[in-house]
């Protein structure tokens, strides 16, 4: 049981800390829903890609450089 939450708490740590979810302002309709996924889909995109940098330093490393974004976001 402890094994469990130790993973939700770490993933949610990480959505918080590393793309600022609990300071989103989107309340309203489905909007949190549907950038909840986008968030997830991203972080495991991030976590998948095979370079020793920190998922921070990939989130921003992929918002500049339009190779890396595409090594992301296409590796396989």
């Amino acid at each position: 049981m402890r094994s469990h939450w130790g993973v939700e708490n770490s993933l949610h740590w990480v959505l918080d800390v590393i793309f600022r979810e609990d300071d989103s302002r989107i309340r309203m309709g489905y909007g949190a829903e549907s950038f909840n996924v986008i968030r997830q889909i991203s972080l495991n995109l991030l976590k998948k890609e095979v370079s020793k940098l920190s998922i921070k330093r990939k989130r921003f490393m992929a918002g500049l450089d339009d190779l890396f974004r595409e090594k992301v976001l296409f590796s396989l």
